[in-house]
């Protein structure tokens, strides 16, 4: 077993910081392979194949952004700031210790940052298409998926076999159809757990190195939650307006804007997010004789904004706003994110064309707006 050295910042982490330490820092005195992510288009399945550890990265808090803005503009999107601060302060326990970082090219902001945190770091990027519409567009992404294949081989020395693609595909199926059951605990009235929870519990997911594992207390959750509403626990009044968050990821925000709907007399049923809903509705064609091609084909049906047209958001909204029952919709636009901002009418027109009232919220990691964010959630809430 090699000896590995926690950071020097080790000590200054909170309890929950530390145990991910522990963790990776274990893999990682095992011999083990570690990789960061940060977007839902990384094709995990390969990594698994491969026998790499996936994790998402650290990019949710405001703590690093000063330390962030000595080498970005501080009109950026405060999670690439966020996520690139953790990095050069050596305050995420994962990048830390990854031994690849896989970037994509969801925005053109992250992509000149993972320019520059390839100077610290060994990062990745995966140059996605930016439509689906072009008859090119599956078989680039494929190759990309190709090339991302041979680039791991090549730096590990590992083998990606048809085989382990395979088991890996399934594997992480099943966990995205137990996050999906997970997901409609919110589809019932009154929903059976706040949305604050349902994201907690998605994001801690996010920083699992067991998928196995991952699974068993997933299905144990759901299990219990279930159970507990059978029996009459109620933990979400009746009269709670159901609302719908979409938008940009809300891991930054999400204490200064869900837990101001839910106690503003709403409840988050739903998170169309890519933290959310988005990405697991999809999965691999398992049995498909082209397996890479079937994996890349399944990332390809997320709704990002990136994409243009961004059609499959536009078809997922629809269908969501009836499964749960909507009776608002909240639009979380983070500043300086230009494609979903510019989606926001194209939402509104939609939801609203479906009867349903919308709000779009434009915010920061900060506090600062906190009072004005709080007004403006419990006046819309109030008028449903």
């Amino acid at each position: 077993m090699t000896n590995i050295q926690l950071p020097q910042k080790f000590e200054e982490f909170s309890e929950a910081r530390k145990n991910g330490f522990l963790k990776v820092k274990e893999i990682k005195e095992n011999g083990g392979i570690v990789a960061g992510y940060f977007c839902t288009f990384t094709p995990c399945e390969i990594l698994d194949a491969a026998g790499i550890f996936p994790v998402s990265l650290c990019g949710m808090s405001d703590e690093t952004i000063l330390y962030a803005e000595a080498d970005l503009p501080k009109n950026l999107c405060p999670l690439i700031k966020s996520s690139y601060g953790f990095a050069i302060t050596e305050k995420c326990p994962y990048t830390y210790f990854a031994d690849i970082i896989i970037g994509e090219t969801t925005c053109d902001g992250k992509k000149k940052m993972f320019e520059l945190l390839n100077e610290i770091k060994d990062t990745y990027v995966m140059q996605l298409p930016q439509g689906i519409d072009r008859d090119y567009a599956s078989e680039m992404w494929k190759r990309e998926i190709y090339r991302f294949i041979k680039t791991l081989e090549n730096k590990f020395g590992v083998k990606i076999t048809e085989e382990e693609l395979r088991k890996a595909a399934a594997r992480r199926n099943k966990q995205r159809k137990l996050y999906c059951e997970f997901f409609e605990l919110g589809r019932l009235d009154p929903p059976a757990i706040k949305g604050f929870d349902i994201y907690k519990v998605i994001e801690g997911a996010g920083f699992s190195f067991d998928l196995e594992e991952n699974c068993r207390k997933l299905q144990d959750l759901i299990d219990s939650t279930k159970k507990a509403y059978d029996e009459g626990h109620r933990p979400v009044e009746k009269d709670a307006k159901r609302i719908l968050v979409t938008g940009c990821p809300i891991g930054g925000v999400l204490d200064k804007v869900v837990n101001t709907i839910e106690t503003n007399g709403g409840v988050v049923v739903c998170f169309e997010n890519c933290g959310g809903i988005k990405p697991v509705r999809s999965m691999v064609d398992e049995n498909a004789a082209d397996i890479v091609g079937a994996i890349a084909d399944r990332y390809l049906d997320i709704g990002c904004s990136v994409m243009t047209p961004n059609r499959k958001r536009m078809e997922m909204i629809p269908e969501l706003l009836q499964e749960f029952r909507i009776d608002g919709v909240i639009e979380v636009v983070l500043q300086a994110c230009h494609t979903y901002n510019i989606e926001t009418k194209t939402i509104k027109r939609l939801v609203n064309n479906a009867g349903i009232s919308y709000m779009a919220l434009e915010t920061d990691y900060s506090q600062s707006d906190l009072g004005q964010v709080k007004t403006r959630i419990s006046a819309f809430i109030e008028m449903l």
